[in-house]
């Protein structure tokens, strides 16, 4: 399933370091609470990497931000086993008119929608659900992503109310596996396990906690594709692919992932560029009529100085998640 393992150590990020560019590009509506993507990018034999750990991670985790990039940037990917992949449309936790423009105007059949956004109430949930219901119709599916935010009780009763619209499954709604596994056996709603699988020491324990239905996979939190791939086949769970909120460089690793995977019954979370205010690419990786093309992004010198920065901070980030290189296995 995977190609054989390419060198991916501390040696080979010193190397790669001469060529590292920061870069901080500001984000149009609050995701993640956060409005400004941050990260670096590295230029390898095989084209561009990106290692954009958020700030709260630290280096041993973020240590898995750097395989990846410096597996895109030295060694490239599998060979994909399709040329374009399905992608959802994400829809932040704005209000309920926007959320419905945002879907009307996609193009997409499959909306992910944000929840449990701290500062909102359980009303807002449904209002952002019930109106992306009514962009897509009766036959589009519908995702939430909580991040973890609910206890088990509070969750229970919201995906209760919004399984009324119909939902294909709830991402992360609550923060650990044993919530999860105990939610699991209260809502008829299929679960999907992000942030247990990503932010794991053990990736597999989520099968074995018997805490999920569907496994959310992404490159750069995993270690890269080859390593996603591994871990896909090991869970043995349906997986859908997503992004990190990636720039064009760092969605083509995700684009990567999903086109390598033998099967891929999912529409894909990585239609995340609108998420953005700009790219480092004057050819973003954009979706089109609910599909993504299979294809790595060329960094363009003009397009990364708008949104370049001092990059010693994230040379200390490196250096630092380096440490913890090679992954354990």
């Amino acid at each position: 399933m995977t190609a054989p393992a390419a060198r991916i150590d501390a040696g080979l990020a010193a190397e790669l370091l001469p060529t590292l560019r920061a870069f901080a590009i500001p984000m149009p509506t609050r995701f993640r609470g956060i409005t400004l993507r941050e990260g670096a990018l590295l230029r390898g034999p095989a084209g561009w990497g990106e290692f954009s750990p958020f700030a709260e991670y630290g280096p041993r985790e973020a240590a898995r931000w750097l395989s990846c990039a410096l597996e895109a940037a030295a060694h490239g990917w599998p060979a994909p086993v399709r040329d374009s992949v399905p992608v959802n449309v994400t829809v932040p936790a704005v209000g309920a008119e926007h959320a419905y423009k945002i879907v009307a105007e996609s193009g997409c059949r499959t909306a992910k929608v944000k929840v449990a956004e701290p500062g909102q109430a359980a009303a807002d949930d449904i209002d952002r659900v019930a109106a992306v219901r009514d962009a897509l119709g009766p036959d589009g599916k519908i995702r939430v992503d909580a991040n973890g935010g609910w206890p088990v009780e509070q969750a229970e009763r919201q995906l209760k109310a919004l399984s009324a619209v119909g939902l294909e499954y709830a991402e992360q709604p609550c923060a650990t596996l044993a919530e999860m596994a105990r939610l699991r056996r209260r809502v008829d709603v299929p679960l999907a396990a992000d942030e247990s699988i990503r932010r794991a020491e053990d990736p597999l324990k989520v099968r074995a906690a018997g805490a999920a239905d569907i496994v959310v996979l992404k490159a750069q939190p995993l270690g890269g594709v080859r390593s996603a791939l591994e871990i896909a086949g090991q869970c043995g769970l349906p997986v859908v692919v997503s992004s990190a909120v990636d720039t064009s460089v760092g969605l083509a690793a995700g684009v990567a992932l999903a086109a390598a995977l033998p099967e891929l019954p999912y529409a894909c979370g990585l239609a995340t560029m609108s998420l953005l205010s700009g790219d480092v690419t004057t050819d973003p990786l954009a979706q089109a009529h609910g599909q993504l093309p299979v294809r790595p992004a060329v960094v363009d010198e003009e397009a990364l100085a708008k949104y370049e920065v001092d990059p010693a901070g994230w040379r200390d980030r490196l250096l630092a998640a380096a440490q913890f290189l090679p992954l354990r296995s």
